[in-house]
């Protein structure tokens, strides 16, 4: 195959640098939690301080369920974790590299 721009060279830097499938569809679950406005703002309140359900619930104005099946797609893929307290589960988030994926995003665009 003829390239017009790409040496050889190149073309085997790309090839042995390009993530297998594997670890591109691990990547685009990732990435897909931040293309969802609700997951985004659970987000951004966790950067602040750990919450609960309830209190996202009312602070956001999204009902429990909604929040409850966001919450568990952001464990899922290991953006937050939780805590029992007694009868509450409180949700924070497991890095704040997130944040600065975040913000990184919003002063490029």
């Amino acid at each position: 195959m003829d390239y017009l721009l790409l040496s050889v060279k190149n073309r085997n830097k790309i090839l042995e640098y390009l993530p297998p499938d594997k670890e591109l569809n691990k990547l685009a679950l990732y990435f897909q939690n931040f293309s969802d406005c609700t997951r985004l703002k659970i987000i951004s309140c966790l950067a602040m301080c750990d919450l609960c359900v309830n209190d996202l619930s009312k602070l956001l104005c999204i009902n429990q369920t909604t929040i409850s099946h966001q919450l568990r797609s952001l464990k899922d893929q290991g953006i937050i974790s939780c805590i029992r307290s007694g009868k509450i589960i409180v949700y924070h988030l497991n890095n704040s590299k997130v944040n600065d994926l975040m913000y990184f995003a919003v002063s490029n665009s």
